[in-house]
């Protein structure tokens, strides 16, 4: 079933945080939302995950409207920082938010335990949250997002702090998801690794979201042999087929190639190509 955000705004005061958002997350995808700081990203996140209401708009569920208290049991929320409880144990944090999911007690311990183990926390189990690394929180939150295995969830940030082999798992968790038949939304400026992650990209500048352009072409940087770094040329095409048959000329006509490679990556380039501001 898919779930779908149709002309959501919400302002604060006379600042407009979202303006216009249409969005839809569809089982076994993942969509990546992108856009620059301030563009409304967190807030289209509350929005989503029920916990602000939109001044206008709607949140869909399989095309019907969707009441506040049921999204929330239908959402898994990973804030881009654990907010909450630090003096309880990561064992406490998961299991309190099992039973606030009516989980029962001995369920709930289970679940704990399970969900500590799927984020390689085990050994931390007791250990106040607050004396966990930014990272191992990173974890722990992700974690009690999946408490009550929600259909749908929303990641903002999910890989900050995190060491590289957190990241590659992280990312390899999401995509088991998304096989199992969740629908994914993960907000992130780290670009590189959206890009191996993401099926669907939305990008959100100035409250609205959009889809991205396709047509921005890529930079391509080609160096000859004997040519230093210095010495390289950097030349855009305006897809992948135009810029193997460059090659081809190129190898054609003899000319020694050292080096012939894609400046950056695809969803740098739909990126850039939809947004210019820096804020």
């Amino acid at each position: 079933m898919t779930f779908q955000a149709v002309g959501l705004s919400r302002s604060f005061g006379s600042h407009v945080a979202v303006a216009h958002a249409d969005l839809t997350l569809t089982p076994g995808r993942v969509t990546g939302l992108v856009g620059p700081n301030g563009a409304g990203k967190t807030t289209l996140l509350l929005l989503l995950a029920g916990l602000l209401a939109p001044h206008r708009g709607a949140l869909l569920w399989d095309g019907r409207p969707l009441p506040a208290r049921q999204l929330r049991s239908l959402v898994g929320w990973m804030p881009d920082t654990i907010g909450t409880w630090e003096g309880l144990t990561a064992a406490e944090i998961l299991t309190a938010f099992a039973r606030l999911h009516r989980l029962p007690a001995p369920r709930a311990r289970a679940r704990a335990r399970e969900l500590l183990a799927l984020v390689h926390l085990s050994e931390f189990a007791d250990r106040p949250a607050h004396e966990l690394s930014r990272g191992q929180k990173q974890r722990l939150s992700f974690a009690r997002a999946l408490v009550h295995q929600p259909p749908v969830l929303l990641l903002d940030e999910p890989a900050s702090g995190m060491d590289p082999r957190s990241r590659i798992e992280l990312r390899d968790q999401l995509r088991i998801l998304a096989g199992h038949g969740a629908a994914v939304l993960v907000s992130s400026h780290i670009l590189s690794e959206l890009s191996e992650l993401a099926d669907d990209i939305v990008v959100m500048t100035a409250g609205r979201t959009a889809a991205p352009v396709t047509d921005a072409g890529d930079a391509w940087r080609i160096r000859l042999v004997g040519q230093s770094d210095l010495q390289a040329e950097t030349r855009s095409f305006p897809d992948d087929k135009a810029a193997a048959e460059y090659l081809a000329g190129l190898i054609g006509a003899g000319v020694a190639v050292a080096e012939f490679s894609r400046v950056g990556n695809e969803l740098e380039s739909l990126y850039l190509s939809a947004t210019t501001e820096r804020i």
